[in-house]
């Protein structure tokens, strides 16, 4: 079983400290993640090392979910740990730039099921290319909606 990797990057004219607020700041995440996709801390919400959350899928009746655990963490890198019907690391990381930031978010993963691998690669793996782009899309739009601190 070979890992897929997913990379986008956008350019956003706010600076860093703010773009990394929006992957780490719970309130401002909902404003972006995909509205099908539902992010719930397990106790406190934090992005440590050891944070703990749940990416539930809103698909009636099935709720598929994905337990996730912050592996890495420094100044403007956070990288989620993912297990559940697949396997993988989601890893944002805000590069500044004299325009502003450049976010990178890279996305590892494996499926271990043979038949949900095919079902992924068959009819979802284009959806969750064009979501990550919409996803970065509405990610900019709220960085460059906070006024600086």
């Amino acid at each position: 079983m070979t890992a897929q990797v997913f990379e986008q990057s956008i350019q956003i004219q706010a600076n860093a400290t703010i773009v990394e607020r929006c992957i780490t700041d719970l309130t401002f995440m909902h404003r972006w993640l995909n509205p099908a996709l539902r992010c719930e801390p397990v106790g406190d919400w934090n992005t440590d090392i050891g944070g703990e959350s749940r990416f539930i899928i809103q698909i009636p009746l099935l709720r598929p979910t994905l337990k996730s655990v912050v592996v890495e963490r420094e100044p403007g890198v956070v990288v989620w740990g993912f297990e559940g019907f697949f396997h993988g690391r989601d890893r944002w990381e805000c590069r500044p730039n004299t325009e502003g930031t450049l976010l990178v978010n890279c996305f590892e993963f494996e499926i271990p099921n043979p038949l949900v691998r095919f079902g992924f690669n068959q009819f979802a793996a284009s959806w969750t290319r064009a979501d990550m782009q919409a996803q970065l899309q509405r990610l900019k739009q709220v960085a460059e909606s906070i006024k600086h601190p």
